[in-house]
């Protein structure tokens, strides 16, 4: 056997582990940390958990609100409900009213 026939079969069985343990060096890295690996669906995993809790809070907002124009609507208009949204937002009080007023907000 000549001189490069036993480098080219040693070539060849270095070559060949080599080159398998690059490419699974290679897809784990990017399994892991990769723009759909492990750390990018946590990550993505924790803003639909944040997103959900928003929705939680804004649909609750809006419940009380659909609940305080529901109050103001024609079919179930609620006059004492109409008087306190009319004084609020022109800021007026009757005479005779007795006006108490709320520092803690």
């Amino acid at each position: 056997m000549s001189k490069r026939i036993k480098f080219s079969s040693r070539l060849r069985a270095v070559f060949a582990p080599l080159a398998a343990v690059a490419l699974i060096a290679y897809f784990s890295y990017h399994f892991v940390n990769g723009d759909r690996g492990l750390l990018a669906y946590h990550d993505l995993s924790l803003a639909i958990a944040q997103a959900e809790a928003i929705k939680l809070n804004t649909d609750a907002e809006r419940a009380v609100l659909e609940r305080r124009v529901s109050l103001l609507r024609p079919e179930s208009l609620d006059l004492d409900m109409l008087e306190e949204r009319s004084r609020i937002i022109l800021d007026l009080a009757a005479p005779g009213d007795v006006v108490l007023f709320n520092n803690s907000l």
